[in-house]
């Protein structure tokens, strides 16, 4: 997505009074418009805003994750599970004990069809809410989903039982890290890596799509419950260039997003820098986090990511400023 030529530039596109953001044609350098500016190099954040745990696809338990996280000496943690908010109470009582601020949060998949797009809520509380009452229905996707991808497996002859693969989510959310995990043990693929590249990611033959939500009503849907929404790990969306970058921030910023993540567990220091400046141009949050999976992305580390990440307190500070009363 980071690119350095700069491109031609085309005609403005209407100033918004309320929050003041670029025209397309004064997004900066590269395709999509990242442009540079000075980050800190040290590598352990003070905070990690995007982590899983057994209550979807993630190895630790949210107890064990918020362990894991204080003895790392990070200031907060947010978990955001895939559609469930179920871990949330195990890993406050787990903060409780240490110095640490547990964020209550959930990750959403939404509808896009170039790529995949993501957004993380920060401060989603359980219990009932406009979102929260949404996610049960999310997670009955999942289920059908579930059972359509061992159906194809067993069609591919890769027969996988579906029980197996709940015990081996462990009474969590089932995704497909699980299924890979038991293709792992079945002597089908080498890693979990290679059960993605070859069956399960997006277009390869055991793929099945599920339902998401609009990404207008996600964002409006978070926005009503108390929720802050950032986009996540923006080079899975497709987009290619600036301006339809710039279109589709536009888009999103009128239904309600407040952050886009720009520190991601895989962005490297030109990228990063890059994002953080569209964001800023935007009057996006620069938020951020590791993605963190446990065994099921062992190259992303708590607190670290791949490559390192200097997240500061501050993000925080910015990200807790946009919250509303639900």
């Amino acid at each position: 997505m980071v690119g350095n030529p700069e491109p031609e530039a085309r005609g403005s596109k209407p100033e918004q009074p309320e929050k003041p953001r670029p025209r397309s044609s004064e997004l900066g350098t590269g395709d999509s418009g990242l442009g540079t500016r000075s980050l800190p190099s040290t590598g352990l954040m003070a905070v990690d805003l995007h982590t899983h745990s057994t209550a979807s696809d993630g190895s630790d338990s949210p107890r064990r994750l918020v362990e894991r996280a204080a003895g790392l000496g990070l200031r907060a943690i947010a978990l955001t599970d895939h559609d469930t908010v179920e871990g949330i109470p195990e890993a406050r009582a787990a903060a409780a004990d240490r110095s640490i601020e547990l964020i209550p949060g959930v990750e959403l998949s939404l509808e896009w069809a170039k790529g995949g797009m993501h957004l993380v809520v920060l401060w989603l509380e359980p219990g009932r809410g406009p979102l929260q009452d949404r996610l049960d229905a999310l997670q009955r996707g999942r289920d059908t989903r579930n059972q359509r991808i061992v159906d194809r497996l067993t069609e591919l002859g890769m027969p996988v039982r579906l029980e197996d693969v709940e015990a081996e989510a462990g009474g969590g959310s089932v995704g497909r890290p699980h299924i890979a995990a038991v293709m792992v043990r079945h002597g089908y693929v080498e890693q979990i890596t290679e059960a993605f590249d070859l069956y399960l990611a997006n277009d390869k033959p055991a793929y099945v799509g599920r339902d998401r939500l609009p990404p207008e009503e996600g964002i409006g849907l978070a926005r009503q419950s108390g929720g802050v929404p950032i986009l996540a790990h923006p080079h899975t969306l497709g987009v290619d260039n600036r301006y339809e970058m710039a279109d589709l921030l536009d888009r999103l910023i009128a239904a309600g997003l407040q952050g886009i993540e720009c520190y991601y567990g895989t962005y490297d220091q030109p990228g990063r820098n890059g994002m953080v400046a569209l964001a800023r141009r935007f009057g996006l949050v620069p938020g951020g986090g590791s993605d963190y999976h446990g065994t099921y992305k062992v190259e992303i580390e708590l607190g670290m990511g791949k490559v390192g990440l200097p997240i500061a307190d501050e993000t925080l500070d910015e990200l807790r400023a946009a919250r509303v009363s639900p």
